[in-house]
């Protein structure tokens, strides 16, 4: 057996869980499939986000490179399964990509959002993600010339962007979502610790109330078999004269009763008074009777208290000795709270006695104003002990007990007790003390991590496997958790698409000439150009044009298309096109022009 300073260690060791220190020497979590299943619909989702951010920015036109980009995108991918065994690395090297290809953006905030709810330590958090924030800005305006807006910067204002969208904001979330587990956790723990704590209260005051009741049970049994004894051993000298036949059988009385009584004392002696109420003196045959009560409401009015006694029914003489002594419990306690708590309040004690049962209620109103800190008979909050014992006493007799706080302000103590009670029957196993505590312990429902357990950097350790089975509660959490999340993502995907849009839509475009048409290009694109057939420039052609190519299926002439105005003539642009509306010929020609002459001018 170890002793209790080598068990205490022994405890100490177990709760400090010393593989948390040491992560790679952590024993393994097994995973139940549902989780399994969970973990890779999550990392699908983020890769679709991704997927569908470099898609959407390569619709747009504003995605140069993309097989080089696409390949960022899988390396980033193959990356995201990793990031709960090394989550620093990971999410610098996500970061650097993200400035490589915008796919990536939604796989660094799935990354920055663990690591920045899993990392227990802010300074470490802080460096972490201000480190991948600036790897973001400074591969964005490093790969510029290659992947990005050329002038420096709009390169500066994509990478702004791209790290607040992939990494600030997710950051932000995670951070704030760990430190509200964390905080669940430290609540829920201090809840259960109060729990503890008032149960083992309960528990103190109940095997407080017991012990005084064993003791008063050793006291009044103990002076009833002191009193058999003393008159056996007085039959005992009576019939050494009157009949020495029948002394054996005195003698045997007597005897055995001293036997009983050493018994007692044995069993019950060492409980000893356990407080000033107790003891021979105490306990006498008055305890509990009318005139006990008007004593203690006599002692009570004498100390400033406003107290009235009605008392309807016989008195309590004829009752047993625990029923008095409950009644008098009672009306002592109440009294007691009264004189700390409520000096100033007006009393009633009302005792109701008939024959099945005695009913007794102590109720004050409330103060005409509140104690002062200092003021004579008032104390501190009251730790419900005193209550407690009364309850235990009373239930222990088979009766009933209530005490509450009233709307008026005042209190109210109230007791049903048997006047013939039953003898006590064993405790059942909740009855026990202690018992409660361990039947009521339940497995902490902390929240998990949608993406991954939080196990890393110091917090508390991986999902409870107790907690994975899953009450509805825990799961409906877990579900919530991970759609807010879905959405948040496809959110910032949202977000950086339109801030990468407006940054490429924003920077200036080169400036020159218009493109001229170019023989080999279809009749949609040289319409795309603007170059298009002007009617009044044919009908100048018509008749002055040269003979057309071979394989013309028909011509165009524009006016836009190189047309010029000279003195005597007029240079004119003529397309022609063939059967699949490919340009073939581009011919330029000029066409003299007509003077004008006024009617009435002589030839």
């Amino acid at each position: 057996m170890p002793t209790p300073a080598g068990a205490s260690i022994l405890v100490s060791v177990v709760r400090t869980n010393p593989f948390r220190r040491f992560p790679r020497c952590r024993p393994p979590v097994v995973r139940a499939a549902g989780g399994s299943a969970r973990t890779v619909a999550e990392l699908a989702g983020v890769v679709l986000a991704g997927l569908g951010t470099y898609l959407v920015v390569g619709r747009l036109g504003f995605l140069p490179h993309p097989g080089l980009q696409l390949l960022a995108l899988a390396v980033g991918a193959g990356l995201l399964p990793v990031r709960r065994r090394f989550p620093g690395a990971v999410l610098l090297v996500l970061a650097a990509l993200t400035g490589l290809s915008v796919g990536v953006g939604p796989i660094t905030a799935a990354a920055a959002y663990t690591v920045a709810r899993r990392t227990v330590r802010a300074r470490r958090r802080a460096r972490l993600l201000g480190a991948a924030g600036a790897l973001v800005l400074g591969s964005a305006v490093a790969v510029a010339p290659w992947f990005g807006p050329e002038p420096v910067p709009y390169a500066v204002a994509l990478g702004l962007v791209l790290a607040s969208t992939a990494v600030v904001v997710p950051g932000l979330v995670g951070t704030a979502h760990g430190q509200q587990g964390r905080l669940l956790r430290a609540l829920r723990e201090r809840g259960d610790a109060a729990e503890r704590a008032r149960r083992l209260a309960d528990s103190e005051a109940r095997i407080h109330e017991r012990s005084r009741i064993a003791a008063e049970m050793h006291d009044l049994v103990g002076h009833r078999l002191s009193l058999i004894s003393l008159h056996a051993g007085g039959l005992e000298l009576a019939l050494d004269r009157a009949a020495p036949e029948l002394r054996e059988e005195a003698v045997l009385v007597r005897r055995t009763t001293r036997d009983a009584l050493r018994e007692l004392r044995q069993a019950l002696g060492v409980l000893g008074p356990l407080g000033r109420d107790t003891g021979p003196d105490a306990l006498t045959d008055a305890t509990g009777t009318r005139a006990d009560v008007e004593a203690l409401v006599a002692r009570s009015r004498d100390g400033g208290i406003a107290v009235r006694l009605d008392w309807t029914g016989p008195d309590l003489d004829a009752r047993p000795a625990r029923v008095r002594r409950a009644v008098d419990r009672l009306v002592r306690e109440a009294l007691t709270n009264v004189h700390r708590y409520a000096t100033a309040a007006h009393v009633t004690v009302t005792v109701v006695h008939d024959e099945a049962e005695v009913r007794i209620t102590v109720r004050n109103g409330a103060p005409p104003r509140p104690p002062a800190a200092g003021e004579a008979g008032t104390g501190e909050a009251g730790t419900g002990r005193g209550l407690t014992g009364l309850r235990e006493r009373v239930e222990l007799l088979g009766g009933s007990f209530d005490a509450a706080a009233l709307p008026s302000g005042g209190f109210r103590v109230a007791a049903t007790v048997p006047t013939e009670p039953a003898d006590p029957a064993e405790p059942t196993d909740h009855e026990r003390p202690g018992a409660a505590g361990a039947a009521e312990r339940r497995p902490d429902d902390g929240l998990a991590d949608p993406l991954g357990p939080t196990e890393a950097h110091g917090a508390p350790g991986a999902d409870d496997p107790s907690d994975r089975g899953g009450r509805p509660d825990v799961r409906e959490r877990r579900t919530a958790d991970v759609l807010t999340l879905a959405f948040g993502l496809a959110g910032l995907s949202v977000l950086m698409v339109l801030g990468v849009g407006f940054v490429y839509a924003t920077r200036p475009h080169q400036s020159g000439p218009p493109p001229l048409p170019r023989v080999g290009m279809t009749y949609e694109q040289v319409a795309g150009l603007g170059v298009l057939d002007n009617a009044a420039v044919r009908a100048a052609a018509t008749g002055h044009e040269p003979p057309r190519p071979a394989g013309t299926a028909g011509c165009i002439y524009p006016f836009n298309g190189a047309t010029e105005s000279h003195p005597g003539g007029l240079t004119v642009a003529r397309y022609c096109f063939d059967a699949a509306h490919r340009l073939i010929s581009i011919d330029r020609f000029t066409v003299p022009s007509v003077r004008d002459a006024t009617p009435w001018e002589s030839p």
